[in-house]
């Protein structure tokens, strides 16, 4: 009986924590949704409002519509190429990568990884000046190829490491079984592992998309001209340096940013179960 009862009040209290926790990680994503919906100068006020005591659409016509700004649509446009160009072509090179590391054993080795790891250390902004006049040698300034290039040797490192501990974890016998039915080494990979080893490759599908879609910097030095900016630098058009900047119109704007990653992972949420391999094994 006591030990049922010290079982409920464990239960209730990490249930507390739970809720504690959802609340304060959504609560932002709310005050942005509420603050798109209410009028600039209801915004600005020092009064706290849970709630928009003056409904408007008015912010999300000024994002969409209005003459004088940058248009939304090829803002949107520009992020959509240059992200999905990003996520097949960070998949695709750090799961051939992560195969040779993880089932091949050569002499450099030992070497690339540990170059992977002390690559994923260095930060962007110390290789700005370096990138910037690569691309300009190869004529790639205000280009979407550029910003796949950059933003795919960006997220490489860290995409090869992940995906390589999800192949480590697929068993090399499940090959050896489909190689003993008669299968080739490169069949045996394709038919059996390579299916197993869906939940790697959304997980760093799932980072290199947020890294590509919401980086700023490189999107800014990178690609000057207005019709190519990304989403992250069409945001900052509605700054301004004389104290009349648009709060309510940026947060319309962000809400419309976040639908697409919204979207993406409602796609791919099923996918991201764990212990495939496992499964597999038993029985």
């Amino acid at each position: 009986m006591r030990r049922t009862a010290r079982y409920r009040a464990m239960t209730a209290l990490w249930c507390a924590v739970a809720v504690v926790v959802f609340v304060c990680s959504t609560f932002p994503v709310y005050w942005m949704v509420k603050t798109s919906f209410q009028p600039n100068n209801e915004v600005r006020s020092r009064e706290l409002q849970l709630w928009p005591e003056h409904f408007t659409l008015r912010n999300y016509e000024t994002v969409l519509f209005d003459p004088g700004r940058t248009p939304f649509l090829p803002a949107l446009g520009m992020s959509l190429v240059v992200t999905l160009a990003t996520v097949l072509a960070a998949a695709v090179l750090a799961f051939f990568a992560a195969v040779a590391v993880s089932r091949f054993r050569f002499k450099s080795r030992t070497g690339f990884i540990v170059a992977i790891i002390a690559i994923q250390m260095l930060p962007l902004e110390a290789m700005m000046v370096s990138l910037y006049r690569v691309l300009d040698a190869w004529q790639l300034l205000n280009t979407a190829i550029a910003l796949i290039l950059v933003y795919t040797a960006t997220v490489l490192p860290f995409t090869i490491w992940t995906l390589r501990g999800f192949v480590d974890g697929v068993p090399i016998e499940l090959e050896e079984a489909a190689m003993i039915d008669g299968c080739s080494r490169v069949g045996a990979f394709f038919r059996v592992t390579f299916p197993l080893l869906a939940p790697g490759l959304v997980a760093t599908g799932v980072f290199a998309f947020i890294q590509a879609w919401n980086e700023f910097l490189m999107a800014l030095i990178v690609n000057t001209r207005p019709e190519l900016m990304t989403l992250p630098v069409w945001l900052r058009t509605f700054l301004t340096l004389n104290g009349t900047t648009n709060w309510a119109a940026i947060m319309a704007g962000s809400t419309l940013m976040a639908i697409p990653v919204v979207v993406f992972f409602l796609i791919i949420q099923g996918r991201m179960a764990s212990g495939l391999a496992a499964g597999a094994v038993k029985g």
